[in-house]
């Protein structure tokens, strides 16, 4: 006679293991989930390890080593001569609470990616939440660098034999001292080096006790705005401009507002009109993205108002080391004499962004709130990384790269400019281009700038729609904010002009 079945109080057939991963560790999982559903509610009988084995094909160890994780958590419990139970627990929600999706036919567990728009309609939803549900970065561009990514210099110039051969050399016999917890502000000598940098470079007096090291330039932005901002204050950056450091402000409560920007850059007495506004963030070296470099009586404009409103300026300066004639310009924190400024500068757009190296050059008062917040975020930064850039600097590579970095961007920017075609129906001439790693062209309206953008995707070419870095309630005409934004730096002569070449036919 063939073997009866046996009788389990519960029904075993949604269990599915794959037989290539660990048995024991998917039949916890399987039963785990059945508890926190409620498909085995409380106080129900576990069958016997040696049954349930002999069910699922399995040998009774991995049962019985199943069983014993799901009693160290506390979803069953053992009864002396009675057997193995469900553990009498609250009910919980298998979404919200426990992130679990119900009903899955293998019986594991999986985690629920709940969209931002769905946390801010829950009920328990917070005010920040709120916020992020309209201000937040859309996902970057995968894949390597083509023609014409803004924000990434030339990766393929980047001596990576170098770096690798400092960062082995830090690891290779690391100073136990330097192993614990650091300073929050950053390793002294990176922070020595970079003002050092700043005071010969940029003509900013400056010490190392005034710098914070940061994760990149966006979180020099984001501390700025969680200490700068207070909620419901209005918050000046350019329109058009980066939306990400908008967004920023916003999550912190307040209200951002756009300044027009003109061919001198920010409209300062634009900026005189705001209401409460005690906090402006602005590009003056490069602006991003129309390219414009604030003229000089703009900036003491800009410094005289945050003199008079008690105010603060936040320098976003990217790309200022990309100046192709003459050397960079001197930023609006070399002109401040009150301690208004706060000069953002960042790594990235020198050496490559997933570095996540940037750093705050603070007035002294900044300097220990701005520690003590990142430090409340972060701790402090990965050593190795501050210590390799370090020895990068110390050693003369980094002023070698940027010189070499300034001489490609100079020949991929002359050749964009030298084929870029002339004769194409509401696209204009291309403008001189004297600083950063990118261009704006203007288009003469919006339904003409958006079919541009679709024909040169569908040509394997990458072109930013000057419309998107505009503020949703900006007041100028939606044709007015046309154009197309291009960086000239991510990859080689050859192929910006094949990339030229691919423009001209989709859109002849």
């Amino acid at each position: 006679m063939r073997d009866q079945p046996l009788a389990l109080p519960f029904d075993p057939a949604g269990i599915v293991l794959d037989r290539r991963r660990g048995l024991s560790l998917q039949l916890y999982q399987a039963l785990r989930a059945r508890v926190l559903d409620g498909r085995l509610s409380s106080g129900t009988r576990l069958p016997a390890s040696r049954d349930l084995a002999k069910v699922l094909a399995l040998s009774r160890n991995s049962v019985m080593r199943a069983y014993d994780q799901l009693y160290a958590e506390g979803y069953i419990e053992t009864r002396v001569g009675d057997g193995t139970y469900v553990s009498r627990l609250p009910k919980l929600s298998t979404e919200v609470s426990t992130g679990l999706y119900p009903g899955l036919s293998t019986g594991l567990s999986t985690i629920v990616h709940k969209s931002t728009e769905d946390l801010s309609s829950n009920a328990s939803s917070s005010v920040p939440l709120d916020r992020l549900k309209n201000h937040h970065l859309p996902m970057p561009r995968n894949g390597p660098p083509r023609a014409f990514r803004v924000g990434v210099p030339a990766f393929d110039l980047f001596p990576f034999d170098v770096w690798a051969k400092l960062h082995a050399g830090f690891w290779r016999n690391p100073d136990p001292a330097r192993l614990g917890y650091g300073d929050p502000a950053g390793e002294l000598q990176l922070r020595e080096l970079i003002a050092a940098y700043l005071r010969q470079s940029r003509g900013i007096s400056c010490t190392a006790g005034q710098i914070v090291i940061t994760s990149g330039a966006q979180q020099a932005i984001t501390l700025c705005a969680q200490l700068l901002v207070q909620p419901g204050q209005a918050v000046a950056v350019e329109n058009p401009g980066y939306r990400a450091a908008g967004h920023a402000f916003a999550i912190a409560g307040g209200q951002v507002k756009g300044v027009p920007v003109d061919a001198e850059g920010l409209d300062c007495a634009r900026l005189e009109q705001l209401l409460d506004c005690r906090v402006a963030y602005v590009t003056p070296a490069h602006q991003y993205p129309t390219g414009v470099t604030m003229s000089l009586a703009r900036r003491l404009q800009l410094l005289a108002w945050a003199e008079r409103s008690d105010g603060w300026i936040i320098e976003d300066d990217y790309d200022g080391e990309y100046r192709y004639s003459g050397a960079p310009l001197a930023p609006l924190a070399a002109l401040d004499q009150q301690g208004r400024v706060l000069y953002v500068g960042t790594f990235g757009k020198i050496a490559f962004p997933a570095l996540r190296l940037g750093y705050l050059v603070l007035p002294q008062s900044l300097v220990e709130p701005f520690s003590q917040a990142r430090a409340l975020a972060v701790r402090h930064s990965e050593v190795g990384t501050q210590s390799v850039m370090a020895q990068f600097m110390a050693l003369g590579h980094f002023q070698r790269h940027i010189r070499r970095m300034r001489r490609a961007a100079l020949s991929r920017r002359n050749v964009l400019k030298a084929g870029w075609p002339t004769t194409v129906a509401g696209l204009g001439t291309m403008p001189e281009v004297a600083a950063g790693l990118h261009v704006m062209v203007p288009v003469d309206n919006f339904a003409r700038e958006q079919e541009l953008v679709v024909l040169a995707e569908a040509a394997g070419v990458e072109v930013n729609p000057l419309s998107g870095y505009w503020l949703a309630d900006s007041d100028e005409p939606v044709d007015n904010r046309a154009g197309l934004v291009l960086g000239f730096a991510a990859v080689p002569e050859a192929q910006i002009a094949d990339a030229v070449m691919r423009l001209r036919k989709a859109w002849r």
